[in-house]
């Protein structure tokens, strides 16, 4: 896949962080995750206690087993804490119902995930559309953000393709335009590039970096080191706990780093 000028139009939620409290997007206190398997107890978080602020890029690392999906699930309200506190943009999101974590989820936070989960029938535009639509947002207003967010991620020849004439990079680049279509606070990136070759995870990157240079909070989480590198701060699981958490000295800049690669046609 060639490399695509990343455009800036609208950026999402576009901020300088002012180091206060009040700019603390995520914020997890002492939390503890346990899940019952028959007659044994698996302790996923052990105590768990972090603070991420507006306009990170984060990375989350750990062996298999570590705990840092099951953070990550607590992160986007898909699983809550069997104790502790999680705090959203300041709201106790911990013990909500179901469908009040569906409505946070669908408005503050953006996903992407290794598997592009696109549909196949679709278009990239009527793909990133979609989740609008459970928003309740007018049509020509759907239609309006999903262009942009395509146009975002260096896809706007790309609108009525269907997944299956796309590169997996360019699948990827529609998932990232799909989890931003909504605006969110947050964008969590579960392995994005797990599935990807060497050269598009870079682009990929490149892509995430520079919407973290426009405002986005973003959380990632690989078991790739080089990957994590590409990130501002980086931390690390082990045994449900966290064992390292540290700023990146030297961020990889990806626009460099592509330069230094060869090409792939798409």
């Amino acid at each position: 896949m060639g490399t695509q000028e990343i455009n800036s139009v609208s950026a999402p939620q576009a901020a300088e962080p002012q180091g206060r409290a009040a700019d603390v997007v995520i914020q997890a206190c002492d939390v503890h995750k346990t899940y019952q398997l028959g007659e044994t107890q698996v302790h996923a978080l052990r105590g768990v206690s972090v603070e991420i602020r507006r306009g990170e890029f984060v990375g989350i690392m750990g062996a298999s087993g570590s705990g840092k999906s099951t953070f990550m699930n607590i992160l986007g309200c898909l699983d809550k804490p069997t104790s502790g506190q999680y705090l959203l943009e300041g709201t106790e999101v911990s013990q909500l119902e179901k469908r009040q974590l569906a409505a946070i989820r669908n408005r503050k936070i953006g996903f992407v995930f290794q598997g592009f989960n696109l549909l196949a029938r679709t278009t990239a535009l009527e793909n990133a559309e979609l989740p609008t639509l459970y928003a309740r947002i007018p049509k020509e207003e759907r239609l309006r953000r999903a262009r942009e967010a395509l146009e975002l991620v260096g896809l706007g020849e790309r609108m009525d393709h269907f997944p299956s004439q796309l590169s997996g990079g360019q699948q990827q680049r529609v998932a990232i335009a799909r989890a931003l279509v909504n605006r969110p606070s947050i964008l969590l990136a579960d392995e994005p590039t797990g599935n990807l070759d060497s050269r598009t995870s870079v682009e990929v990157m490149a892509i995430l970096q520079s919407l973290n240079e426009q405002g986005l909070t973003i959380v990632l989480v690989t078991h790739e080191h080089d990957i994590a590198q590409f990130t501002r701060r980086n931390i690390v699981f082990r045994d449900g706990k966290i064992r390292r958490d540290e700023p990146v000295a030297q961020p990889l800049r990806a626009a460099e780093v592509l330069k230094t690669m060869p090409a792939i046609e798409d």
